[in-house]
């Protein structure tokens, strides 16, 4: 079950909303996911379709809620890939659903509005709803095993915008995008998928997206620090073997007597222990000299390495 599924097996169980809300739900879901047909002396009827038994369901509860409409479920499986059914709910045209239509915003003036519901979202509740509604008809939102992806699709560019405006009365940073014949509404930040998530009654699924979300942020901040460790480890490694090389070269060019006291005593504390760091010498030292100055010293065998000819260059070891 994918966990777009989950979702809408969850939200597609809340009931005993306000009878404002459930209207503003079931427009967002009729314009989502349903069509219209005409029929008989200029009578409207409903054609509704879903993969998901529970979201049909819902639909049929609220077109009945609403009006004494006759309907009928039609179950189709599909013939390409994963053969799903489909549930489609068809609405017979009748008075009734025109008086249905009417009250959702979704006729007006004896025409069909494709603009906008702003007339059913003057509520926050209702505009709550009408996000509940939209996800259920057209929504996706992706595991948070993986990227973070939540989007709603419509073919009418004027219901996209209106989405958009839904979402950022609600501080959603909702955007749009057009895909082929599409439009798609999307959230792509983790942050913005939870709000959304609260927002629309996914209580279930907000905390099973959080939970998941704070064990891969932590593994990804884990990462990051072995990473960065890896990095600063392999430096010191390099560091530390181009200074025994310069040390070296010095040692069969000249010898490592030739030295100043204070040179020759950090040469020969290098060669004793090749992988140390600027810490692990100071205590070698017995703390005679801190980590600047080391690094000045070996700064100064480098220098002195490629004067005799040994062509290295020397880099500052990390501390």
């Amino acid at each position: 079950m994918s966990f777009s599924t989950e979702v809408k097996n969850e939200l597609a169980h809340i009931t005993g909303g306000r009878s404002c809300c459930d209207a503003a739900e079931l427009a967002a879901l009729i314009r989502m996911g349903g069509a219209m047909s005409i029929g008989g002396n200029a009578n409207l009827g409903i054609n509704f379709s879903s993969e998901n038994a529970a979201v049909t369901r819902k639909v049929l509860g609220l077109i009945k809620g609403y009006a004494n409409i006759n309907t009928e479920v039609v179950v189709t499986r599909g013939r390409r890939l994963k053969k799903n059914n489909t549930y489609h709910v068809r609405v017979i045209p009748s008075p009734g659903v025109n008086k249905l239509l009417a009250m959702l915003g979704i006729m007006r003036d004896g025409g069909l509005n494709v603009h906008s519901d702003r007339g059913i979202l003057r509520k926050v509740c209702c505009r709550r709803a009408y996000l509940r509604g939209a996800f259920l008809g057209a929504g996706s939102v992706n595991r948070p095993e993986g990227s973070y992806h939540l989007e709603l699709v419509t073919g009418n560019a004027d219901l996209a915008k209106s989405l958009v405006r839904v979402m950022k009365s609600l501080d959603l940073p909702g955007r749009m995008t057009d895909r082929k014949d599409d439009y798609i509404v999307y959230l792509k930040e983790g942050n913005a998928i939870t709000a959304f998530l609260q927002i629309i009654g996914a209580h279930s699924a907000l905390l099973t997206f959080e939970n998941v979300r704070v064990v891969k942020d932590m593994r990804n901040q884990v990462n990051r620090l072995v990473n960065c460790e890896t990095a600063n480890l392999q430096k010191t490694v390099n560091a530390a073997v181009r200074q025994v090389d310069s040390i070296q070269a010095i040692a069969g060019a000249m010898g490592l007597d030739k030295l100043t006291p204070p040179l020759r005593e950090v040469a020969e504390a290098r060669l004793a222990y090749p992988e140390a760091t600027l810490s692990e010498l100071v205590e070698v030292l017995e703390g005679r000299i801190g980590k600047s100055g080391i690094n000045h010293r070996l700064r100064k065998l480098g220098e002195i390495a490629q004067s005799l000819g040994f062509c290295q260059p020397e880099d500052e070891m990390n501390k």
